[in-house]
């Protein structure tokens, strides 16, 4: 029998044996999630370090920065807890910096995160995240879970149109290995699609040499400008783009870890990190799902080996930088989409089935998904924050329609 979803209240649960709920399924779902976090986001924080001209140095010591943050607050919160915490960089954040940074000296920029970070500290510590989060109806969350991942859910099988021999191979192992061992079908994907890109000569081993990774200290700099301009917009990017739907997608999978010792913690964790060049450390939304889902495991009370697991490898490329980096990398693109849009499978359609569980919000939650799916960006801010907030305007509105009837 399946256990139930532990309930985790402002204390963490009874403890139990690491080692003994160490399985090859979480562990290989905190590996795929670092893997699409390398082989994709990473690439924004290249052109952000190319548009604003910044040394390698500093870019190594960025890479540095940001994977220490996320493998030291996975680890430890997910140990703590007994659930899949899984943190990472701001997605968006980064992508906001692309421009935002043109111009702005990183001795600023660092001043910018300080900034952000204070920001994201604050809704931690009053509470204000978490009063939020309960008012948010579990169909909404589910929906807007759905919405975000439903382009990486495509994209699997997309893959196939484009390279037939490496994504072909592994759907169809994926529909095999699930009807007869769902718990290692992911694990059986990502080894095939390694076998198939080795033997087609598409793994990449150039320029990949062991060298650790050397951090670089950068006294920060406050400005009026650079604190309006990128401090802010990056922490309301953060918040709503990043942890807003990193707690969803826990919620959807059923664990009920209070939201603003998370919040708090990982604004922590970008505060210490930021003179070393971390814009933002956060829960992540994308690789998330990818350990919280059945993939990790049957039983959703040891699917928090796949956090630890995701912070153990964080940690590793930090230490390594730029080798480990190059290795992920060096993964044909395509493997890593098809990979982690078999693995987001279970969450798509928990999502779902959260999203239509309630028949009197369905019409809320289904413009949440559509909104969410569509990718629209406005004023700044994506489309996981606007499905929200249609969803909830709908939710207000139909029930005060509901109460005047």
């Amino acid at each position: 029998m399946t256990s139930t979803v532990p309930i985790p209240s402002d204390t963490p649960p009874p403890q139990t044996s690491v080692w003994a709920d160490m399985s090859l399924s979480a562990v290989v779902a905190g590996l795929i999630a670092v893997a699409v976090s390398y082989a994709g986001p990473l690439v924004l924080a290249f052109q952000v370090a190319d548009s604003a001209h910044w040394s390698p140095a500093i870019v190594s010591s960025w890479v540095w920065a940001i994977s220490t943050g996320a493998g030291v607050t996975a680890l430890a919160l997910s140990w703590y807890y007994r659930a899949p915490v899984i943190t990472a960089w701001s997605t968006p954040g980064a992508a906001m910096l692309v421009g935002a940074l043109a111009g702005v000296p990183f001795e600023q920029a660092v001043g910018a995160y300080i900034v952000s970070a204070l920001v994201v500290l604050l809704f931690g510590v009053t509470g204000w995240f978490g009063r939020v989060m309960e008012l948010l109806p579990k169909s909404i969350a589910g929906a807007m879970l759905a919405g975000i991942l439903l382009r990486f859910g495509t994209e699997a099988f997309a893959s196939v149109g484009r390279v037939p021999l490496l994504a072909g191979s592994m759907c169809a192992a994926w529909l095999v290995l699930r009807r007869w061992s769902p718990r290692y079908a992911i694990p059986g994907v990502l080894a095939l699609g390694v076998l198939v890109a080795w033997a087609q000569g598409d793994l990449s081993h150039a320029q990949v040499s062991l060298q650790w990774a050397q951090p670089v200290w950068t006294t920060p700099v406050f400005t009026w400008s650079a604190a309006l301009g990128v401090g802010l917009p990056l922490a309301a990017v953060t918040l709503t783009g990043q942890f807003v739907p990193g707690v969803a997608v826990m919620r959807a999978a059923g664990y009920t870890t209070p939201a603003n010792p998370l919040v708090t913690s990982n604004g922590l964790v970008s505060l210490v990190l930021a003179p070393f060049g971390a814009h933002a450390v956060n829960l992540a939304a994308i690789t998330a799902a990818i350990c919280t889902g059945p993939e990790a495991h049957h039983n959703p009370a040891k699917r928090y080996i796949a956090g630890m697991a995701c912070g153990f490898f964080y940690l590793l490329i930090g230490a390594f930088g730029g080798t480990l980096v190059a290795l992920f990398t060096a993964l044909p693109k395509a493997l890593v989409a098809c990979v982690a849009g078999l693995a987001l499978f279970g969450a798509i359609l928990n999502g779902l089935s959260t999203a239509m569980a309630d028949e009197k919000e369905r019409d809320s939650a289904l413009l949440t998904f559509l909104v969410t799916a569509s990718g629209v960006t406005l004023l700044g801010l994506g489309a996981a924050f606007w499905g929200l907030v249609a969803g909830v305007a709908m939710t207000v509105y139909g029930r005060r329609k509901a109460v005047h009837a």
